[in-house]
C-alpha cells in the first residue's frame, strides 16, 4: 500500500533520522514524487533533453526563430491526428485510415475549389463533414457490427487511398485559395506599435502562460481537497517554473519571426478543448473507463457503443482538418499524400504515453509525442541524416517508449 506523501500531518520519522526532513528527506520525496509520475513527465524530460541535444551538435541552429517556426508548419498535421490517435487508443483501438482519409479530403478540397470554383468556407465546411460521414461509417461497423477495428480501418485505409486517386485521376490539382493556403501556411497579422517583436503573438502567449499557471494551481487545490496524491510542493514549483520558461522562450522565438503559425491557434485550440473534455467531461470518463476495463464500464451504465462511434467519428473530423492542413501548406492536393501519416500518429501516441491496453494517455501526452519525432526529424534534417537512418532512430525511439510502458506496468504490478 503507497503512502500519501501530501497529507498534512507527515508520518514519524524513522529512529536516528528525525533531523533528515531538511535533507535526504526533501530528496526522498521529490524522488517519490517523480517516480509516481514518471509516466506523465518521462517524455517531456526527454524532449528536453533532445532539444538541448540538438541545439548542441546543430551550433544553437535548430533554436533559430526560423526553424522553429517551421518545426510548427511542418509538424502540425501529425499533432491534429496525434490528439485523435489518442482518444482511438485511450478506448482500446486503432485507426489505421487517418493517413488515407488526410489525403482524400485533401483531394476533395481540391477538387470542390479548383474544379468548382467553390468558396473555400464552403468547402472547408463540406470537406470536414465528409471526414465525419467518414469515421461515422468506419464507427458503426466497429461499435454496433462488433468487427475489429483493425480489419476495419484497414478496408478504410485502402478505400479512402483508391478514392483520392479516384478523385485526382493520378494528378496533382493545385494552388488552393488563399484562405485555405493560410491554414497551413498563415501567420497571425501584425498589430500595434512597431517593434522588435510581434506583438499580437508576445500578447496570446502571456494569457496562454497565465490560463496554464492559474489551472495548475487550480488543479492542485482540488487534489489537496480530495486527498488525493500529488507532487511536492518544491518538485510542483519546478516543475510549473520549467513551463513557463519554456513557454516563454517559444513565444520570444515565434515572435522575433513572422509570429504565431495560424495552425498553432488552431491546435492550442484543440489541446484546450480536448483536454478539458477527457480530464473532466462524462464522455472523456466513459473513454477511460471503456477503454481501461470494458466489462466493468458496461455494469457501470456506460453505454461503450455509442462512445466507440463518436470517437471514431471524431477521428475522422481531426483527419479531415489534418488534410486540409496538409493540403493548404503544400497548396496542392496529390493521390500520394497522407503516406505513412497513421503510423506517425500512432508512434506519436504510444511515445506521449498511451497504453498498448487502452485506458491510459492524456492530450498533452499525445502533443509531447508528436513534437518529440519532429524535433528528431528536424534535428536529423540539420545534421543531414539519411532517411534510412531517420526510420531507424525513430523506430528505436518508439520501441523505447512502449518499452518503459510495459517495464512500468511490471514495476507498478509487482
Amino acid at each position: 500500500m503507497s503512502t500519501d506523501v501530501t497529507a498534512k500531518s507527515p508520518a514519524p520519522a524513522p529512529p536516528g533520522k528525525s533531523g533528515g526532513a531538511a535533507g535526504g528527506g526533501l530528496l526522498q520525496l521529490m524522488l517519490d514524487g517523480m517516480q509516481r509520475n514518471m509516466r506523465q513527465y518521462g517524455m517531456l524530460i526527454a524532449l528536453g533533453l533532445i532539444v538541448a541535444f540538438f541545439a548542441v551538435m546543430t551550433d544553437g541552429d535548430s533554436l533559430l526563430p526560423r526553424n522553429v517556426s517551421n518545426l510548427v508548419l511542418q509538424n502540425s498535421y501529425v499533432l491534429v491526428l496525434a490528439i485523435g490517435m489518442m482518444l482511438v487508443i485511450v478506448a482500446g483501438h486503432i485507426d489505421l485510415s487517418v493517413g488515407s482519409l488526410t489525403a482524400f479530403v485533401g483531394a476533395l478540397a481540391a477538387v470542390l475549389t479548383v474544379q468548382y470554383d467553390i468558396a473555400w468556407p464552403v468547402a472547408l465546411v463540406l470537406c470536414l463533414l465528409a471526414g465525419a460521414v467518414a469515421g461515422a461509417i468506419q464507427g458503426f461497423f466497429i461499435a454496433y457490427l462488433g468487427i475489429p477495428s483493425f480489419i476495419v480501418t484497414l478496408a478504410g485505409m485502402l478505400t479512402f487511398r483508391g478514392v483520392t486517386e479516384i478523385l485526382l485521376e493520378g494528378q496533382t490539382l493545385g494552388p488552393f485559395p488563399e484562405g485555405l493556403n493560410k491554414m497551413g501556411n498563415g501567420f497571425l497579422p501584425a498589430v500595434g506599435p512597431e517593434t522588435n517583436y510581434h506583438n499580437l503573438t508576445l500578447l496570446l502567449g502571456l494569457v496562454l502562460i497565465t490560463f496554464i499557471v492559474i489551472q495548475e494551481v487550480r488543479g492542485r487545490k482540488r487534489q489537496q481537497e480530495f486527498s488525493l496524491d500529488q507532487l511536492p510542493t518544491n518538485l510542483f514549483m519546478l516543475r510549473l517554473l520549467a513551463i513557463v520558461a519554456a513557454l516563454t522562450v517559444v513565444t520570444l522565438l515565434l515572435a522575433s519571426y513572422n509570429g504565431a503559425p495560424i495552425v498553432l491557434i488552431i491546435l492550442g485550440l484543440l489541446v484546450v478543448g480536448y483536454g478539458y473534455v477527457m480530464r473532466n467531461s462524462v464522455f472523456g470518463r466513459h473513454i477511460y473507463a471503456i477503454g481501461g476495463n470494458l466489462p466493468a464500464a458496461k455494469l457501470s451504465g456506460v453505454k461503450d457503443k455509442r462512445v466507440t462511434f463518436y470517437v471514431f467519428l471524431n477521428m475522422g473530423v481531426l483527419a479531415a482538418l489534418a488534410g486540409l492542413v496538409v493540403a493548404g501548406r503544400l497548396d496542392a492536393a496529390g493521390p500520394k499524400a497522407g503516406l505513412n501519416y497513421e503510423l506517425e500518429a500512432i508512434a506519436s501516441a504510444f511515445i506521449g504515453g498511451a497504453s498498448m491496453s487502452g485506458g491510459v494517455g492524456t492530450v498533452l501526452g499525445a502533443i509531447i509525442g508528436g513534437l518529440v519525432l519532429g524535433v528528431l526529424n528536424n534535428g536529423m534534417n540539420l545534421l543531414g541524416v539519411g532517411s534510412d537512418w531517420k526510420q531507424v532512430i525513430k523506430g528505436l525511439a518508439l520501441l523505447a517508449a512502449v518499452g518503459f510502458d510495459v517495464w512500468n506496468k511490471r514495476k507498478s504490478g509487482s
